[in-house]
C-alpha cells in the first residue's frame, strides 16, 4: 500500500525530521509514504513551476491507496490535495498534533482522524487503521 503524505513544507526544511519521522512511522506499518518535498522535490534541489508542482503532486497522489494529511500547521495546498483526493474517491485520513485546529470540513471528508503527541504514537494507529474507500 502506498500513501500520499501532505504535509505543509517548509523552504528551509524546518519540518524535515517530521515528515522523516511520520515516513518511518507509515513505513512500520507497512506503508510506503509518498512525499513531494523529499521524493520529487528532493529537499529543495528540484524546481517546478506552481502548475508543474500540481501536475505532478496530482499524479502522484493518483498513484496512491491512501491519502495522509498532516495538519499540525495549517497551508492552501493541504486543502487543494484533500479536496482532490476526495473527489477521486482516495480514502484520506488526518492526522495533527494534539491540540492543533481540524476544521469541521476536513473532518468531514476523512475516513479518521488522529492527533498524536509524537510521531511514533502513530505507528500503532496506522498498523491498526482500516483503510475504507470514500463513498460515491
Amino acid at each position: 500500500m502506498r500513501a500520499y503524505l501532505a504535509i505543509k513544507y517548509h523552504p528551509g526544511g524546518e519540518n524535515r525530521a517530521r515528515i522523516e519521522a511520520i515516513s518511518a512511522a507509515l513505513r512500520q506499518a507497512g506503508v510506503e509514504p509518498v512525499c513531494i518535498a523529499r521524493d520529487l522535490e528532493r529537499w529543495g534541489e528540484v524546481h517546478f513551476d506552481p502548475p508543474e508542482l500540481m501536475r505532478q503532486s496530482f499524479r502522484a497522489l493518483e498513484a496512491c491507496d491512501l491519502v495522509v494529511v498532516e495538519l499540525s500547521e495549517k497551508g492552501v495546498g493541504l486543502g487543494i490535495e484533500a479536496g482532490y483526493a476526495y473527489a477521486r474517491n482516495i480514502p484520506i485520513v488526518t492526522i495533527a498534533r494534539e491540540g492543533a485546529d481540524i476544521s469541521a470540513t476536513l473532518r468531514g471528508i476523512s475516513a479518521a482522524v488522529y492527533e498524536y503527541r509524537d510521531p511514533p504514537d502513530l505507528i500503532p494507529w496506522f498498523e491498526a487503521l482500516p483503510i475504507v474507500p470514500t463513498p460515491d
